[in-house]
């Protein structure tokens, strides 16, 4: 006789209160800004769009030059045509991180590790800046992670019923939040090998607050980040190819290093976008 497998984490993996409330997890957001897979135009294409290769040029001296200790450079596109906007889109292309941060800004990533499509918005939608940005990660989403975030969880005195494992993991995470500096090792909790109820994940989501910036990357599989409104504090989640999730972890760190790209990706970015404009040359 067959048996239903048995869960040990992710969604379904804890039972149900006898009221029948279940915890409910954020969806995956469907809204991220997308470009098309790369596809390269042939040279006789791309005549009279000299902005758009003077910009890709821009953006290769970036590379060339990439510090990871030195600010992002910026391309801006703003004025640019829509003939030229489209040839850089087909350029760069759609790479394995996309960012949505609050309603006004959206980032994807190139098939060009480090380098960044930035579009930035009003609140009704109009584009407000239209740019690249060279960096391990977009300057623009990571300045508007944590804007008025708290400092620190403020632990309460008493906890809600069935609230068991989330208080010792509150003063675990006060301590670390100062630690997570530029350059500094992140600090994991994984919740997938702690034992805890619906009421803990619950509790933690309220303490921590839920931030405006979410990342999805298919790097490592499907993952997404959310930041929360607790300084250096984001929520880290895999998914399998069935959108359950396996893996649960909170992440006290600058930003979590599956949405960063690594310096020798960059370095590979440099030697590839100059292979591609060299053919336009």
């Amino acid at each position: 006789m067959s048996q239903t497998p048995q869960m040990f984490t992710g969604p379904g993996s804890q039972p149900a209160d006898e009221d029948g409330a279940e915890l409910s997890y954020m969806p995956m957001p469907s809204e991220m800004m997308t470009f098309s897979a790369q596809h390269l135009p042939e040279k006789e294409d791309i005549e009279g769009l000299d902005q758009g290769i003077a910009a890709l040029d821009g953006v290769l001296s970036a590379l060339e030059r990439y510090n990871k200790d030195a600010p992002a450079e910026i391309v801006d596109l703003s004025d640019l045509s829509a003939e030229n906007l489209e040839l850089i889109n087909q350029v760069l292309g759609e790479g394995e991180v996309s960012v949505v941060a609050g309603t006004t800004v959206q980032a994807q990533e190139a098939v060009l590790a480090g380098v960044w499509r930035v579009r930035v918005t009003d609140n009704s939608g109009s584009l407000l800046r239209d740019l690249i940005e060279v960096a391990a990660f977009s300057a623009t989403v990571k300045k508007a992670a944590f804007v008025g975030a708290s400092d620190q969880i403020d632990i309460p005195a008493e906890f809600a019923p069935n609230v068991f494992n989330a208080p010792p993991l509150l003063p675990e995470i006060n301590e670390h939040i100062p630690k997570a500096v530029a350059g500094a090792l992140p600090h994991v909790i994984n919740l997938s090998l702690l034992p805890h109820t619906p009421e803990d994940l619950e509790c933690l989501n309220d303490l921590l607050g839920r931030g405006d910036i979410t990342i999805l990357s298919r790097g490592y599989g499907n993952c997404r980040i959310t930041s929360t409104q607790t300084k250096n504090v984001w929520w880290v989640q895999f998914y399998n190819s069935q959108d359950a999730m396996i893996l649960n972890s909170i992440e006290i760190t600058a930003m979590p290093e599956v949405a960063i790209a690594a310096p020798e990706d960059i370095s590979d970015s440099a030697e590839r976008l100059r292979e591609i404009l060299e053919v336009y040359r």
